[in-house]
């Protein structure tokens, strides 16, 4: 009976642990250890088709020039060297604004 339990309970993690895995941005939109900040990032390369939606993955820095990854949709192309500022709390972007180049932070080198 013990063997069957230890079996049942290494299932159930290794279940978990995929699922925070694959649904990172769903665990990180909750999880209230994980800050939200602003990112910026600039459009330097097309978007990819992603069920009728335009799909963005782009590497863009936070206030301080730390480079982080973000990955959102759009509903319309944004043409490339548009300047964004995308709210994001780990891999979860909640939205972006449209930014003029003078807005971004100075500390940040493209």
């Amino acid at each position: 009976m013990k063997k069957g339990g230890a079996v049942a309970a290494l299932i159930i993690i290794i279940l978990a642990v995929f699922l925070v895995m694959s649904a990172r941005d769903v665990v990180d939109r909750f999880n209230p250890l994980v800050p939200q900040e602003d990112v910026f990032v600039r459009i330097d390369k097309p978007a990819e088709n992603d069920n009728g939606r335009y799909k963005y993955e782009l590497t863009g820095y936070n206030s301080e020039g730390k480079k982080k990854k973000v990955i959102f949709t759009s509903s319309t192309q944004l043409p490339e060297g548009t300047y964004l500022k995308v709210s994001a709390k780990g891999a979860y972007t909640e939205s972006y604004t449209k930014v003029k180049e003078e807005d971004v932070p100075r500390n940040i080198t493209w």
